[in-house]
């Protein structure tokens, strides 16, 4: 099957919202040409954007509520329930906003929230957007993204044994056995997992999102320009787009599928 090092996900994440809490799965099946199931499904438009969810457009994320500007989103807790739609936010573990995403009323909710809490940062009345199974990507195709942990520590190398919370980066799946930056060389080349194939498509050029921690919200750390001098790129970890159907879960191996011989 593979010329690759073994290797295992240790960590399966999904975002409902576009920039909020990252939601740990313990399985969920794969689609061919889909994303984790509502992964990025909404976003918080910030000011207008001309977004049509009728006929839903990748756009670029500065048209949205993230990180990379927004760190205060971090010190939010939110979770998102699939069968009621129901999105809640927390903060320092008060309710402190909810809402059926899909209803107009719960979406106001929401809205509200944010105008009332994050005015400074706002270009304009911000808005929940949604779309016909649209996933608001920073790349524009549905994708897989995937983290080596074993480039994370490397990372911490770089930064002097400073921690590095995983979950800077955002991923779907998190991989435990590689050697660091192993996985920037399978571009191209077809992940297997149980049933589900996965080919790798991009590298992740990282941006200033990284430098928050997930748990404080605190922007205290320089993670682009780290790589940038140790390595001459901003890339850690890859998109992947699902090619073949199957479930995945914590603990299942993954392997790098070879070409077969004609």
């Amino acid at each position: 099957m593979s010329s690759s090092p073994a290797a295992e996900i240790t960590g399966l994440y999904r975002y409902p919202v576009k920039g909020l809490t990252p939601e740990p799965l313990p399985r969920v099946p794969l689609r061919v040409g889909q994303t984790l199931p509502a992964d990025r499904r909404y976003a918080i438009e910030n000011g207008p954007s001309g977004f049509d969810p009728e006929e839903p457009a990748w756009m670029p994320k500065t048209q949205f509520l993230m990180l990379m500007r927004n760190e205060r989103l971090a010190g939010l807790r939110s979770r998102f329930e699939d069968a009621a739609n129901l999105l809640t936010i927390r903060k320092d573990g008060d309710l402190v906003a909810s809402g059926d995403l899909e209803t107009a009323a719960g979406r106001t909710a929401i809205e509200d929230y944010f105008t009332a809490n994050f005015a400074s940062e706002l270009r304009g009345p911000p808005k929940v957007l949604s779309g016909r199974g649209h996933s608001f990507s920073d790349v524009a195709r549905k994708v897989v993204s995937i983290i080596n942990l074993g480039s994370v520590r490397a990372i911490e190398s770089m930064l002097g044994g400073t921690a590095v919370h995983p979950l800077r980066f955002r991923a779907n799946l998190y991989i435990q056995g590689w050697p660091a930056w192993h996985e920037l060389d399978l571009v191209g080349q077809t992940l297997a997992i149980g049933a589900a194939r996965l080919k790798v498509v991009k590298r992740i050029v990282r941006c200033a999102a990284t430098n928050v921690d997930p748990e404080t919200a605190a922007r205290d750390l320089e993670i682009p320009p780290t790589l940038s001098r140790n390595l001459g790129h901003m890339d850690c970890g890859i998109y992947a787009e699902v090619i073949a159907d199957g479930e995945i879960g914590v603990g299942d191996q993954i392997a790098v599928e070879q070409p077969r011989l004609a």
